[in-house]
This record gives structure tokens, C-alpha cells and sequence, in this order.
């Protein structure tokens, strides 16, 4: 009886150690078990970190030019949560701004805005904002609304002393002023409309890398990397650049199509800009990916390596894209790093393109860094690919 029960603890033990033992030699398992649970909090918070947005870049557009507008523009601007950058001549040149990224919101102030509060009546201001932020609008439509709030409390305060009245209740606070909201861009609301056409460039680029990295894993499995290359020794390593470059953009320019046409059409998401710009401009950001695919791939032992590689990746380079939390609220470490992902600026060219009907020329600086983007990761490519042959 003794015996069966000290096998019985022998053989759990024994399982045990065994199971542990796999489980710290195996890095991938490892990557899950300590690196993920660790990591992610910490580079979840350092991004969003400050919790609150603040200086949300609007312009004013004035038509009213009087003492009140002014004031209401300068209470507005005084708010921590935005930053009235300028003034716009008019509107067209303030949607203009608003296309280039320049600002995120238009405060209108109407001509009369003034002469109407003197005459009694309610006075209105138009926030025009872009939605292609819920956070964004909240700061800048709960700064319009809280000043609004408190210069018509302070001047109901001033209507009703000048009529003898020395207790002001709350229910006497009339609306003097009104702030009306209009959504620009995304004009849905939708939380689905403005997050998934910057959602499908991230899968499109991590389709890109996930393939041809699975693609590497499967030749150092196969120790195929060392033949490929004897048997193509006369070649040149641009040779073969170009023709794996050729390859892959055959397979992922329909995927490009699909993700960033059928699939907007299918869902009935907003699709203002020209379908063929908007391919010229994704254009750089599939090269850029094919190309840190070709890196990536050199450096992955086995398929699953990938995968993991993938799943990580996936997150890290949603946060770093602007989709959940602007880029202007980043700290300058987390800007860069951004910066050296396609994603981040395909999903800022396309978002503007596609959702607010932007041009090629008015997404000059996302596309300008997408080529230079592509002529880095090529560099790289051939760089390791002759490093590799050696």
C-alpha cells in the first residue's frame, strides 16, 4: 500500500517537473506565460498616459466680430481641453485645414451672435467637429458646452440684478447661448464607421507580414535557405528582391482591393474619395510591408514563431497607429517608434482620403514617409539577404 502511494507522488512529481521544464524551455510558451501579461499593461498605460485629451487643435471662423464673440472664443480657448490654434477666413478654408490634419474641429461663430443675446433671444455658435476620434470630439464638444453654460449663467446673473432680483435660484439660469455640434468626416457616428477603415490597412499590413513570415519559417524548417541559395548563386540579391517583391504584390493587390473597397461597400462605411488615388497611395504601404515581411522572414525558425510575432505586434502597432488614442497626445518616444510603422501613416492618409474625401495632394506628408518607409525596409532586405548568403 506504502509503495503504491509513494509511485502514485513519484509519478505527479515526476509529470511535474517534466511539465515545467518544457513549458521554460519553450520561448514561445514563454512569450505568453511572463512577456504578454508583463509587457502589455505597461505599454498600454505609458501610451495612454495622460487618460485625458487636452489641447485638441480647433479654429475659429468669425462672422460676427463683436466683443461677445471674441469672448466666447477666448473662454473656449482658455479651456484645458482645447487649443484655438488661428482663425479661418471662412469655411471653405477651414474644411481645408480640417482635411490637412491641421486642426480637428471649426467653432463657427455666426454674424448677429452678438445682437441677438441683446435683443433677448438665444444666441448660437456651430462646433464643427471631425469624428474620426470619438475622444477628440467629446473634449472639444464638452469645452464648447461648459463655456457656453457659464456666460449665460453670468449674464442671466447681470439680467436678473439689473431687475432687482438679489437670490438667483438655478431653475432662473436661461440658455443664453447654444453651441450646435455638426459632424464632419464620418458622418455615421458610428464607432464601427470610424475605427474599421483604419482596422482593415493594420490587417492588411499584418496579412503581408504574417505570410511572408510563415513563408521564412517554412524554409529554415525545410533548411531550405541554404539550397535556395546554391541553387540561384548566379543570381544577384536584387535579382531576387525583385522577383519575390513581384510575387507578393500579385497575391496582396486584390487583398488591397477587397479590404479597402468590397469591404467599406459591404458594411455601408463612409467612402468619399477617388478609389484609384486611394490605391496609388497604398501603393508605398504594401512595398513598406512586403519589405519588413523579407526581414522578418530571415529571422523566424519555425512557422509558429510567426504567429506569435503576429499576435504581439497586432496590438502594440494598433496603439502606436493614432486609431484608439491620437498621436498628438503621445509622448515624442512612442511618435517615433509610430513612425517607423506603414501602418501608421496608410491609416492616416486612408482614413482622410476615404472618410473625408482628401486628395493625393492634400496626404503629401503621410505618402512622402510610406516611400521612405519602403526605401528603408529595402535596404534593410537586401542588407540581410547578403548577410545571410554570407
Amino acid at each position: 500500500m506504502r509503495r503504491r502511494i509513494r509511485l502514485f507522488v513519484h509519478r505527479i512529481v515526476s509529470e511535474f517537473r517534466s511539465e515545467i521544464k518544457a513549458v521554460v524551455s519553450d520561448l514561445g510558451v514563454m512569450i505568453f506565460v511572463v512577456l504578454l501579461p508583463l509587457a502589455y499593461p505597461v505599454v498600454y498605460s505609458l501610451i495612454y498616459n495622460p487618460e485625458v485629451i487636452k489641447d485638441v487643435k480647433v479654429v475659429a471662423i468669425d462672422d460676427d466680430r463683436s466683443s461677445l464673440s471674441r469672448e466666447l472664443i477666448r473662454n473656449i480657448d482658455a479651456s484645458p481641453e482645447v487649443d484655438i490654434i488661428g482663425y479661418a477666413p471662412n469655411m471653405d478654408e477651414g474644411k481645408n485645414m480640417m482635411n490637412m490634419h491641421r486642426c480637428y474641429g471649426l467653432l463657427y461663430v455666426p454674424e448677429g451672435f452678438q445682437s441677438s443675446q441683446q435683443r433677448g433671444e438665444q444666441a448660437y455658435a456651430i462646433l464643427y467637429s471631425d469624428m474620426s476620434l470619438l475622444l477628440r470630439y467629446r473634449a472639444m464638444l464638452v469645452a464648447a458646452t461648459n463655456v457656453a453654460q457659464q456666460m449665460s449663467a453670468e449674464i442671466t446673473s447681470m439680467r436678473l440684478a439689473a431687475d432687482g432680483s438679489e437670490t438667483i435660484i438655478l431653475g432662473d439660469i436661461q440658455d443664453v447661448f447654444e453651441i450646435k455640434s455638426v459632424a464632419m468626416g464620418d458622418t455615421t457616428e458610428g464607432f464601427d464607421s470610424f475605427v474599421m477603415p483604419g482596422v482593415l490597412i493594420l490587417i492588411f499590413q499584418q496579412c503581408i507580414i504574417l505570410v511572408i513570415g510563415m513563408r521564412g519559417g517554412a524554409k529554415n524548417e525545410m533548411s531550405l535557405y541554404k539550397t535556395h541559395d546554391k541553387k540561384r548563386g548566379g543570381k544577384h540579391v536584387t535579382e531576387k528582391l525583385i522577383g519575390q517583391i513581384a510575387c507578393y504584390a500579385t497575391l496582396f493587390v486584390p487583398i488591397m482591393i477587397y479590404l479597402t473597397y468590397y469591404v467599406p461597400l459591404m458594411f455601408s462605411f463612409p467612402m468619399i474619395g477617388d478609389e484609384f488615388e486611394i490605391l496609388l497611395f497604398l501603393v508605398p504601404m504594401m512595398l513598406a510591408s512586403i519589405f519588413m515581411g523579407l526581414i522578418l522572414q530571415r529571422f523566424v525558425s519555425e512557422r509558429e514563431a510567426v504567429f506569435m510575432i503576429w499576435v504581439v505586434t497586432s496590438i502594440v502597432f494598433l496603439f502606436l497607429s493614432g486609431l484608439t488614442w491620437p498621436r498628438y497626445a503621445m509622448s515624442d518616444l512612442w511618435l517615433a517608434l509610430g513612425s517607423f510603422v506603414p501602418a501608421t501613416w496608410g491609416i492616416e492618409g486612408f482614413v482622410l482620403m476615404n472618410s473625408c474625401g482628401a486628395d493625393l495632394s492634400q496626404v503629401g506628408k503621410p505618402y512622402f514617409m510610406l516611400w521612405l518607409l519602403s526605401l528603408l525596409y529595402a535596404c534593410g532586405a537586401i542588407a540581410v539577404m547578403r548577410l545571410r548568403r554570407n
